[in-house]
């Protein structure tokens, strides 16, 4: 895909599928714009990696559930490179558990980190979008904001949020030439997942037909299908990256 002249916000873009995809579109050519909410060094790092694959990159600290910290994003954006001619609404949390032993602060940060960021990077990054009359937007939500799973009630629900907010924007947005769709992973190998019980991984890994758990590279590539000029005429559509396991 190439992506020589447009430039990219990838939230949550410092490790794990942010950085694989940040790495994918930078591949293209792209000025990509990472942020993050804590660690700073990886989040260097990988806009480092970037710039050695052939894009210019710039790497901002920023809380997404935070409007001001948005803005500064953008702004941070404008300033570098111009206008954002693509956005990735990666970053995310969660806080696994049983829905009577979910605490509310937990469903209170997982939507605002989740949902609420998104929102927010979409509002923003829209305006501009509107005004060139090109954009495109692709959200990360999860084969358990389709099927639910026990035990993520709280971030199934944000990630079925998602999978709203990218239908009902992308029939708004249609008409300014600006597509927006939703990505959906299914079990993937990364620092989220690693920390799963091996009896958890063994579950999983038994519902997925292909047998193996996919990689961040293999959804960096459809986002960066979504994000990319051959994707035209496609929006308001949900791609499972997840080896069969929402079939």
């Amino acid at each position: 895909m190439k992506f020589e002249g447009k430039t990219a916000v990838v939230t949550g873009g410092s490790r794990g599928i942010g950085r694989a995809i940040c790495l994918e579109l930078a591949k293209g050519g792209a000025n990509v714009v990472l942020c993050c909410a804590g660690n700073e060094q990886a989040a260097q790092e990988t806009a480092a990696a970037c710039e050695q694959v052939g894009g210019k990159a710039l790497a901002v600290r920023c809380d997404v559930s935070d409007a001001a910290q948005v803005k500064e994003l953008f702004d941070q954006t404008q300033a570098a490179f111009g206008g954002v001619d693509i956005l990735v609404n990666n970053a995310g949390i969660t806080r696994d558990g049983l829905l009577v032993t979910a605490k509310e602060e937990d469903f209170d940060q997982v939507l605002a980190a989740n949902l609420k960021g998104a929102y927010l990077c979409m509002k923003l990054a829209a305006k501009g979008m509107m005004r060139r009359r090109y954009g495109r937007i692709v959200n990360l939500s999860s084969v358990v904001g389709l099927r639910g799973n026990p035990g993520q009630t709280v971030y199934a629900a944000s990630k079925a949020g998602i999978l709203g907010l990218t239908k009902s924007a992308a029939k708004e947005l249609a008409t300014r030439g600006i597509t927006v769709n939703a990505v959906a992973p299914g079990f993937i190998g990364t620092d989220m997942t690693a920390v799963l019980p091996e009896k958890a991984k063994e579950a999983m890994l038994a519902t997925i037909p292909q047998g193996r758990p996919g990689t961040p590279e293999d959804v960096a590539k459809a986002v960066a299908f979504f994000a990319s000029e051959e994707s035209a005429y496609i929006t308001g559509q949900v791609l499972c990256v997840d080896g069969g396991m929402a079939v």
